[in-house]
């Protein structure tokens, strides 16, 4: 299969010469179509600059990004705007709702942005609302919602112009554990039952173990890599767990 995702050899430096840090030492790897990849590693360890280097935020310092063989970091105004705007969706821990907004609307914002005609857009929000759970709020507004709720429509939007990538940063970081639960079992039927491509970033062992593979990261190098396999969730998890007291951390932060 043709990867969806490459990364070939990637630095990130900031600072300058005389403070120079290196978030990212020379990482490559590749994300399958349908895939659903988490990133794990301790505060420092680059997680978040990757992420912000595949998601276009930030720009790498050295090496390639391709997506779908579009070299990413080589794109530059309107260019890297409509890259955003087709091929990427962005699941983030403090949601980013327009506050003025209805969760239709919201969810809705993403196809209005591109042109879609309005019949296409009700439709299209009808049927992911559905999927996630969150139809009995579409008309709320985000201060009538509960933390669940606004990540479950959050994640309606990233989904609602079929990107070919999701990029899902600490999604249920600002959730209780039942609307974690929640939320990863909806990430996970949107990567089974909907073909979508996650890459998700956590510090938590239990979010990581609805993933396929976990990635994790040490002073902006990949140290180790576990695939889930045959493995179910409970069997993935006890791994995760494995890895992260090799790494030293405390389980009860989990990286």
């Amino acid at each position: 299969m043709e990867p969806l995702l490459r990364i070939k050899n990637i630095e990130k430096y900031y600072g300058n010469k005389s403070s120079l840090t290196k978030a990212l030492d020379d990482i490559s790897f590749t994300v399958d179509k349908g895939e659903f990849v988490a990133i794990m590693g301790a505060s420092g360890s680059g997680k978040t600059t990757l992420l912000n280097c595949i998601s276009t935020i930030d720009k790498v310092t050295a090496g390639n990004i391709y997506l779908e063989d579009i070299d990413i970091t080589t794109l530059k105004g309107k260019e890297l705007n409509r890259f955003r705007r087709d091929k990427l969706g962005f699941i983030f821990q403090d949601f980013n709702l327009l506050d003025t907004l209805t969760g239709y609307e919201n969810i809705a914002l993403a196809l209005s942005i591109k042109g879609a005609p309005v019949s296409e857009i009700d439709e299209k929000v009808k049927y992911v609302a559905e999927e996630l759970g969150v139809t009995d709020v579409l008309e709320k507004y985000p201060y009538q919602m509960s933390g669940g709720q606004k990540q479950r429509i959050a994640s309606a939007r990233a989904i609602i112009t079929n990107p070919s990538l999701i990029l899902a940063d600490e999604p249920t970081g600002a959730l209780d554990s039942k609307s974690s639960k929640l939320l990863l079992e909806r990430i996970k039927f949107l990567n089974e039952e909907l073909s979508a491509t996650i890459m998700m970033v956590t510090h938590d062992s239990f979010t990581a173990s609805y993933s396929k593979r976990v990635l994790f990261l040490r002073d902006g190098k990949i140290f180790h890599e576990i695939i889930r396999g045959n493995d179910n969730r409970k069997q993935f998890f006890d791994k995760i767990i494995d890895v992260v007291t090799l790494l030293g951390g405390d389980v009860s932060d989990a990286l």
